[in-house]
């Protein structure tokens, strides 16, 4: 039954599938009709695909680098003890959804420079990111002292105390970087909305290599150190934040790369219009990407009834899409950096074409990762685990997986494209209708088969999928509004 349900499911997802490439090509043919001009207009989305992709494989690399630290973490602490493996799998969820609630205003970063790199206005620049830098520092202190009291909270959950314990003490260690955090943070989307992406990538790669032997070191008591067991990957984070904050700060010190920029020749203090200018883009962002983690963390508390087995299952499922995922999501952000820049330079149409060429990058990227997923599916499970009850639940979940990538890798571009334009409030509306709304209610419903058959972990992801797809469409749709209504702007002015 679940077989002939993915097969209908799969055809009629074929649908919307072909819906979304519509509207990514749905573009105005004017100048096009004859041969010659069409093979100029070929040329010119290699050409713009091209200058996204220099943007965004720095900030592929720089994901990467900060995902594969997570790694290192969770290796080496699993390597100590199961408990301190454990502990860190509930610190982590506990500081993440914290990091990015917080921190999501520091991101409006990136497009407020994008815009005023491409129009020149370098000495703005330099005012706002001095003046953004005290959000920053206020940031990582509000960040720390949650970390630091949150132990009476942890102790309150149902689970073991010993593990309680070495949470807290773990939270506590990374309060020790958070405000080097939010400063690393803040410097990192001044960089990149100058499209100085590969600085970036240099200092997030050197402090990925320096985490591993530090988090072997400080885990396992070597060199006359103590043995910290999983608290001392959160001693490892708090001094990589600090090495990475002095690295990236030398950097735009030091380099001749930012010589039109020297934000650290002197002080501003704060003012409340720039205040009020972060808060009205990055608060939406950071909310909306809490909405993103919550999603995923309401997915699997949902199938957690559904027994040990299919959790494995899901979580190996959810963490190579994760890892897929990283592509689309550099891409994403590098056009929230390229859109920015050229509405700067009051390029608006080259500022649309750019939007058009990113959106078809990220979906032929999805339609690759697609295949790749759903080709090598049982191949990518077993490096998960030996268990066959595991891997066979695990190969089917993957199907879904792979076509979670169309929706996911396109509305990453979306996303990106709007925060170019400084749009954020109404994509986070969005978010909360597409995941809240749409997503977890009918990924439950199919679950359990409340309405119609019961379809266990495969009706979760089919809920997402659903979610994601009219995200996907919908920020589309509000991608080409917000664009025209810019363009018909400038022909008024």
């Amino acid at each position: 039954m679940l077989t002939s349900f993915l097969e209908s499911f799969l055809s009629q997802y074929g649908l919307l599938s072909f819906l979304i490439f519509y509207l990514l090509l749905n573009i105005n043919l004017y100048d096009k009709v004859h041969e010659n001009y069409l093979w100029s207009f070929v040329n010119k989305y290699i050409s713009e695909i091209k200058s996204i992709v220099i943007i965004g494989l720095p900030i592929f690399g720089s994901q990467t680098s900060y995902m594969l630290m997570g790694v290192t973490d969770t290796i080496v602490a699993g390597r100590a003890n199961t408990t301190d493996l454990a502990a860190l799998a509930i610190g982590n969820s506990i500081f993440n959804p914290l990091w990015f609630a917080l921190s999501g205003v520091l991101f409006a970063v990136t497009p407020i420079v994008a815009q005023l790199f491409g129009a020149k206005k370098f000495n703005q620049i330099e005012d706002k990111v001095r003046q953004i830098l005290w959000m920053a520092l206020m940031v990582g202190l509000a960040l720390s002292l949650i970390l630091i009291n949150i132990g009476p909270i942890i102790k309150l959950l149902p689970i073991d105390l010993e593990v309680s314990v070495i949470t807290s003490e773990y939270l506590r260690a990374i309060a020790i970087g958070a405000v080097f955090m939010g400063l690393f943070t803040c410097l990192r989307c001044f960089s990149e909305g100058m499209t100085l992406t590969l600085p970036v990538f240099y200092v997030a790669f050197t402090g990925m290599l320096i985490n591993i032997p530090l988090d072997i070191i400080l885990v396992n008591g070597l060199f006359g150190f103590p043995k910290l067991g999983g608290v001392g990957c959160g001693y490892a984070t708090s001094l990589i934040a600090i090495f990475q904050t002095i690295a990236i700060s030398i950097l735009i010190m030091k380099s001749k790369l930012y010589k039109d920029v020297r934000i650290f020749k002197s002080i501003t203090l704060p003012k409340l219009e720039t205040f009020k200018e972060v808060f009205k883009l990055g608060i939406p962002i950071g909310f909306g990407i809490f909405i993103e983690l919550s999603m995923f963390s309401g997915a699997a508390l949902i199938i957690s009834a559904l027994g040990v087995g299919v959790i494995a299952s899901h979580t190996i499922a959810i963490n190579i899409t994760s890892v897929f995922f990283m592509l689309p999501l550099a891409f994403g952000l590098a056009t929230a950096t390229r859109v920015g820049n050229l509405i700067g330079e009051q390029r608006l149409l080259d500022a649309e074409f750019s939007t058009r060429s990113s959106l078809l990058l990220c979906f032929v990227i999805a339609i690759i990762t697609t295949i790749t997923i759903y080709t090598f599916r049982e191949f990518l499970v077993s490096l998960y685990t030996n268990d066959a009850q595991v891997i066979a639940l695990g190969v089917s979940l993957l199907l879904y997986a792979a076509i979670f990538q169309i929706p996911d890798g396109v509305q990453m571009s979306a996303v990106g494209s709007l925060r170019g334009f400084k749009d954020t409030f109404v994509p986070m509306i969005l978010i909360l209708i597409s995941y809240w709304i749409i997503a977890l209610p009918a990924g439950f419903v199919m679950t359990y088969g409340i309405i119609g058959p019961k379809l266990g972990a495969a009706g979760m992801w089919i809920g997402m999928i659903l979610g994601l797809s009219v995200f996907c469409l919908l920020g589309i749709l509000r991608l080409k509004k917000v664009v025209g209504a810019n363009l018909k702007t400038s022909v008024t002015l």
